[in-house]
């Protein structure tokens, strides 16, 4: 079977949400299927041999392009380009593992993951350009025409059903996998080095995401104010993630914050870093509006970080009984579930626990398996390679 994947998020240094979703499974898949051959398609004017991952292995193909982006996505949005013609070879099926500009002849079988639709649920957390981008991408017409259509949560699932009216029976709900570098418990010197490198206090909060307003940090950093002065005295509130959009008031509120002192933002953290920040923190806190699925918080859980996130959108069914839930659009009910955890080593100590726990179960080897699968139901002549990976 030839597949042709998009891998337009991966060109991009710093990985972020879909790119890292994008690398592991890919990684996970490449590691099962050494038969099916795989077109990794991308397009950029630049070189991106130092940036793009490699998989050196006889069933994966590079297919570049080097058309100018603005012009290219025109093109796809006109019908004038379609991707599969832009690969070395006929394929079978394309994977979308993200919404992009797509057009593809009308035989050519199309797999998208659609991680959440906070795009079309909160519309106003979005900047005009992003919202248009959307709009040309045509989302709702993507999935409506897709195969299959693979998502992280019931929660995403439900929300297809509900604002595109996709068929439920090719929407397949696939929880992800966590990535090996969490497997390794960090040890004191990494976490010294960690902690020297970002110059951390020795108590603090962690938050770890884009920073953007469906994060919710205004609301962190209102919380985080208004504990009592014994909690703020001791902890301060680490903001870590790259910078996202229309997050000038996130900046300005921890600028102009009685507490900014003990306020502080590290940008963007590299991955061999997150286990390590993840470690010294004393509790996470993720009170997000609105997750697909909410990789942070089953990160820091496989850490034993006790987590503190929303009761909204897929939080609750991704975190299950592990993590400290709290309304977001409530301030009190954060600064009570901080307070609380805070001031109680027992109860962060079973979070931890459970956290734990439940992170193990999150398998990209069990993902790559299950989208495999549903790759190769596409096509007639796999049956024998689908009893092989069950």
């Amino acid at each position: 079977m030839n597949i042709g994947v998009d891998i337009r998020s991966l060109m991009i240094k710093n990985r972020t949400g879909v790119g890292e979703y994008n690398f592991e499974l890919l990684n996970a898949v490449f590691k099962l299927d050494k038969n099916n051959q795989y077109f990794l398609f991308y397009n950029s004017y630049k070189n991106l041999d130092k940036i793009l991952p490699k998989w050196d292995q006889p069933n994966v193909h590079y297919a570049g392009a080097q058309f100018p982006n603005k012009i290219f996505n025109l093109a796809i949005a006109g019908k004038i380009l379609r991707l599969n013609r832009l690969l070395p070879k006929k394929i079978d099926c394309w994977y979308s593992p993200n919404i992009n500009f797509c057009c593809l002849d009308k035989n050519i079988k199309h797999v998208i993951t659609i991680h959440d639709l906070s795009f079309e649920i909160f519309p106003e957390f979005y900047t005009f350009k992003q919202r248009l981008w959307h709009w040309f991408t045509k989302p709702k017409k993507q999935c409506q025409q897709a195969e299959t259509i693979i998502v992280p949560s019931e929660n995403t699932r439900r929300d297809l059903v509900q604002y595109y009216q996709i068929d439920e029976q090719k929407i397949k709900v696939i929880y992800p996998g966590i990535s090996e570098i969490f497997n390794r418990p960090p040890t004191g010197q990494d976490k010294t080095i960690v902690q020297k490198k970002y110059n951390l206090p020795e108590n603090f909060i962690l938050f770890l995401g884009s920073i953007e307003p469906r994060k919710n940090i205004l609301g962190l950093i209102s919380a985080f104010e208004k504990l009592p002065s014994q909690l703020t005295d001791k902890y301060y509130l680490i903001i870590a993630g790259a910078s996202g959009w229309k997050n000038h008031p996130i900046y300005e509120k921890a600028t102009k914050s009685k507490l900014k002192n003990q306020i502080k933002f590290l940008g963007y953290i590299s991955d061999t870093d997150k286990p390590n920040l993840y470690a010294l923190a004393k509790l996470f806190v993720f009170p997000s509006f609105y997750e697909g699925f909410g990789f942070p918080i089953i990160e820091a859980m496989k850490i034993g970080t006790p987590v503190i996130t929303s009761n909204r959108s897929s939080l609750p069914e991704v975190s299950r009984s592990s993590a400290y839930l709290i309304e977001p659009n409530n301030i009190g009910s954060l600064i009570l579930g901080i307070k609380t955890l805070l001031e109680n080593r027992p109860l962060r100590e079973k979070y931890s626990e459970r956290g734990h726990q439940l992170a193990s179960t999150y398998s990209w080897n069990d993902h790559a398996r299950a989208w495999l699968k549903e790759i190769l139901f596409l096509s007639e002549n796999t049956t024998d390679q689908i009893d092989k990976i069950s």
